[in-house]
């Protein structure tokens, strides 16, 4: 590789890492949060917790990838406009590969990188936090740590502790169940506890109410009381999973026994297509973040950031992508326009790559954007000399 290729390559590699890095911090940091509940709702240690966020990881690095490296092409290269760098690249006669191959050079190992990344690591790590939220809540008992404070375990079903001792055993009990809408069950006890199985809470020295739909009440009393809890603790003592969890040779060869399969077989295909053309993303979107600001301009001409127009493409495509993976599910015509999408933009890209043309926004987008800022500006400085006359009064 030649001096200034590798140049080149290691100016959009230090941008690409220092966009990636905070944008993916925060998105992680907005799911983690989302699962907070974990430690909340069933006590889980710190160190339980710490994995879990791990394993969220490997789902948001292949969705923030394409973007981070459109980021980092764009601003470089402006950047070296502006600093006149390309015109002087280009005045020395050099090739536009000179531009052109370290950038897909680093596109090309990011893609790889992805696709390792969407079919083998991400797998895994959603198995074994699915896995691991099953399990977590699997032992009802834990669900309940909080004493003196109102838990749902299930659809309809609440459960409130005064006082929780050693060895599974509980004080004051109540147990609110409107699962069953003929009828709604209202318990009351003493104490009690849950088995070591954790199928069932035996309470002690308590009565049930039980109202019907017409208001009628009945209360019986008991001495001892068996509540069963195996159809939840088995429910979500296993984990389901789906297409998105399962690997790339599973989707390729689903096994016609499996669940979840013969539920939404369609779901399993839509996944697939879709792992076989996101992983190419990076290719594609750094082929039209050349064909935008892979030219030298001069600095009186008035034209959008090559940023914006960028990751104006990017949103674009990136959402026809997701719209199309999503309608294969009903209908397979879309499997076509999936890895259409993909390619008719990277064959206009090198076009205009090698007729030493620019990609720019469509005119009438430019002209809309243009006018939206200007009412905008219009209305704040309405605003502004509004409440500044009206303080001045």
């Amino acid at each position: 590789m030649k001096l200034l290729e590798t140049y080149i390559l290691r100016r959009v590699g230090q941008m690409f890492l220092v966009a990636l890095l905070p944008v993916l911090a925060i998105i992680w940091t907005t799911q983690v949060l989302q699962r907070i509940n974990l430690v909340t709702d069933s006590g889980q240690s710190i160190g339980s917790f710490a994995k879990l966020a791990t394993m969220i990881l490997p789902s948001i690095i292949p969705v923030v990838l394409p973007f981070a490296l459109v980021i980092a092409i764009t601003q470089t290269l402006t950047t070296m406009n502006n600093d006149s760098e390309l015109t002087v690249i280009d005045a020395a006669g050099a090739r536009r590969t000179i531009l052109v191959r370290p950038i897909l050079l680093l596109a090309a190992v990011i893609s790889v990188f992805s696709f390792f990344v969407d079919n083998i690591v991400e797998p895994r790590a959603k198995t074994v936090a699915r896995q691991m939220i099953a399990e977590t809540y699997a032992d009802l008992l834990s669900s309940v740590i909080e004493e003196k404070t109102f838990r749902k375990l299930d659809e309809g079903l609440y459960v409130q502790i005064s006082q929780r001792l050693a060895g599974r055993m509980l004080k004051g009990l109540f147990v609110a169940d409107e699962r069953d809408p003929a009828y709604e069950l209202i318990y009351y006890a003493k104490e009690g506890a849950v088995d070591d199985t954790g199928t069932t809470l035996i309470m002690h020295d308590g009565e049930v109410h039980r109202k019907t739909p017409d208001g009628n009440v009945s209360v019986i009393n008991f001495d001892s009381y068996s509540f069963d809890l195996s159809d939840m603790t088995e429910s979500r003592g296993q984990a389901t999973l789906k297409a998105s969890d399962r690997d790339l040779w599973f989707l390729f060869n689903p096994d016609p026994n499996d669940k979840d399969y013969t539920i939404r077989p369609q779901s399993y295909r839509a996944e697939l297509h879709r792992r076989l053309t996101d992983w190419i993303l990076p290719v594609v979107f750094a082929l039209f973040s050349l064909a935008i600001a892979g030219d030298a301009r001069s600095h009186r001409e008035a034209r959008l950031h090559p940023m914006v127009s960028a990751l104006g493409y990017a949103f674009a495509l990136r959402w026809a992508a997701f719209y199309a993976a999503n309608q294969i599910d009903t209908d397979p015509e879309y499997i076509a326009v999936l890895y259409a999408i993909p390619i008719v933009s990277s064959i206009i890209s090198i076009i205009f790559l090698g007729l030493h043309k620019r990609l720019v926004m469509p005119s009438f987008v430019w002209d809309g954007i243009s006018a939206s800022w200007r009412r905008m500006q219009e209305r704040l400085l309405t605003a502004t000399s509004r409440s500044g006359g009206g303080a001045a009064q």
